[in-house]
């Protein structure tokens, strides 16, 4: 059908197709979009998961998230004990802008709301909601905000936090769906990582635990052992400080003889009071025990009170089965530090009852060794009685009576002198037969535990127990001259300060020093010596000190002049070798 002559020709179709060719157009680019920002989600799911190291999987997952929803900053919060995050990994901030940052976010506000009621959020202004509690200083300004849950199985690990979309924008209902996909496929990667690190860390367990077994059982130094396992439990436990304590003979007390981490020095040789320590309890008992602050538990010995006030969250452990402990094991965080995992505890509760046991069959080696060696000096002890000293008595009383039988004086003399010299011989080799018979020859006067006799001597005329510490190198022998002086000296000083400082807190401490001196220092909190006081023992202690090469100083026992120091240093008589 032709038009009409002078009729205008219809464009309704023409357009209508240009519409839908407009439309056919974005749904195409649309799709593509979709196309790629799946096939970018793939790429990010697959770079996620390419891992096992737990720290690297969440940088990468973080970074994954940023480019997938074109933010500029994003971060993930990981959530530990008490609903509170525990760890903070930041992307889009250099170093610099790192450090201005005054501290990294806690949990609370924005974040406190996610972990509370793990839901996706999208927030236009982070300022605008009502549970906004503003940015720390330092902190870049941040306005959209799109945050979502990230779950390991059915437990919530932590939050993937993401602002300031590009370009200006608000974060869409598309960026969330892909987050949370990312979020999903995250939670596997993280479980994974998880599981293979927690191998790990029972294999380092194991192999520490043999390392241990192996060196107590193949004849090495005990306490370069037991400092080496103290090390390791340190490191594998992620504890800021591990101390591990020993009984003395008597059970009464206990000796932190190895301490490892923050405030070491400070709590190494220690001497706890068996019946008023958290250690003393565990010694007893055989069982772990776990406290929530370890500085102001009522049960922690006054002695460590100080030296270990920032240890928080701990758990003691046996060092053996119950009935057989030889020592306790205590592990501890700083105050305000999440608690050991259940996991953990129970790892080095096991390491700690194996290296008990261990010590237990090193002991029980070394006592079968000393029986080998008893036995042999018996045997030696009847050799040279049955064969010796029988055959150089015969062949003496053969040469005396052969004596009337020579002519010459001068050769009869040589032979009563031979006789002579053979009976000296005979004496000689019976006292080295008693020596070699006597069990109690090869036992040293134990120094520990004379001045923890004299403590106990004095500690009712003091109205209360010194504090004590213990050196590592007392265990040197040193010669009983010394070590009698010394005794002396630790009961001068300890009844001074118990009758005339007026002191209500005192401290002993005793070791042999890196130049091998025998040192005592005893400080107390009390008023100090009176200027018209007698001096007469101070004298003696003075006296005695620079009679064996030594000296003695008196002061005030703080930089404030309260209290009084005394330090009495004279030579041990230990080899540098041994104490360097």
């Amino acid at each position: 059908m032709e038009p009409r002559p002078g009729s205008r020709p219809t464009v309704l179709p023409h357009l209508q197709l240009d519409d839908l060719l407009a439309e056919l157009q974005a749904r195409l680019q649309a799709v593509l979009a979709t196309r790629d920002r799946m096939h970018s989600l793939l790429e990010a799911v697959v770079a996620v998961g390419s891992g096992l190291d737990l720290e690297t999987t969440l940088q990468r997952i973080v970074e994954a998230a940023v480019g997938l929803v074109d933010a500029r900053y994003g971060a993930l919060g990981v959530i530990g004990e008490g609903q509170r995050l525990t760890e903070f990994i930041p992307v889009g901030l250099d170093s610099a802008a790192i450090g201005r940052v005054d501290h990294w976010p806690e949990g609370r506000g924005l974040l406190g709301l996610l972990i509370r009621d793990p839901r996706p959020l999208r927030l236009a202004s982070i300022a605008a909601h009502p549970d906004s509690s503003g940015f720390p200083e330092g902190h870049p300004p941040m306005e959209t905000f799109l945050g979502v849950p990230v779950r390991v199985r059915e437990e919530i690990f932590g939050n993937l936090y993401l602002t300031e979309k590009q370009g200006g924008g608000e974060f869409t209902e598309e960026d969330e769906a892909v987050l949370l996909a990312l979020g999903s496929a995250a939670g596997v990667a993280i479980d994974n990582a998880r599981l293979y690190e927690a191998s790990r860390r029972q294999q380092r367990w194991m192999q520490a635990n043999a390392e241990v077994a192996t060196s107590l059982l193949s004849g090495a130094d005990p306490d370069r052992v037991l400092a080496g396992l103290t090390r390791q439990v340190l490191e594998l436990s992620h504890a800021d400080l591990v101390v591990l304590a020993l009984p003395e003979q008597d059970t009464r007390r206990l000796t932190i003889r190895f301490a490892e981490g923050d405030g070491a020095d400070s709590t190494r040789g220690l001497v706890l009071p068996a019946e008023q320590s958290l250690s003393g309890h565990v010694l007893s008992t055989g069982e772990p025990l776990a406290v929530d602050d370890f500085g102001t538990d009522e049960r922690t010995a006054a002695v460590v009170r100080e030296p270990m006030g920032h240890i928080g969250p701990a758990v003691l452990f046996p060092l053996g089965a119950a009935g057989d402990v030889r020592g306790v094991l205590t592990v501890g965080r700083r105050r305000g530090g999440p608690p050991f995992p259940e996991a953990t505890a129970e790892v080095v509760g096991s390491f700690a009852v194996q290296a008990g046991i261990a010590l237990e069959l090193a002991a029980r080696r070394s006592d079968a060794e000393r029986l080998s060696l008893y036995e042999d000096r018996d045997r030696i002890a009847r050799d040279l009685h049955d064969l010796v000293i029988q055959r150089l008595y015969a062949t003496g009383m053969s040469l005396e009576g052969t004596v009337p039988m020579i002519t010459r004086p001068e050769t009869a003399t040589r032979v009563k002198r031979a006789v002579d010299a053979m009976d000296e011989t005979i004496k000689d080799i019976r006292m080295t037969i008693f020596a070699l018979q006597s069990r109690g020859h090869d036992a040293q006067p134990n120094l520990r535990e004379a001045i923890v006799g004299v403590i106990d001597e004095m500690t009712p005329m003091a109205g209360f127990a010194p504090s004590l510490r213990l050196g590592a190198k007392l265990d040197d022998q040193v010669p009983p001259e010394n070590a009698e002086d010394m005794l002396s000296a630790l009961r001068e000083a300890l009844s001074n300060a118990a009758r005339h400082a007026q002191a209500s807190r005192i401290d002993v401490s005793v070791d042999v020093d890196a130049e091998g001196f025998l040192l005592l220092r005893v400080t107390d909190n009390g008023i100090g010596i009176p200027p018209d006081g007698r001096r007469s023992g101070l004298r003696n202690l003075r006296l005695r000190a620079e009679k064996l090469g030594g000296n003695f100083h008196l002061g005030p026992g703080s930089a404030d002049g309260e209290g009084t120091e005394l330090v009495w240093r004279v030579p041990s008589g230990v080899p540098r070798a041994s104490v360097t």
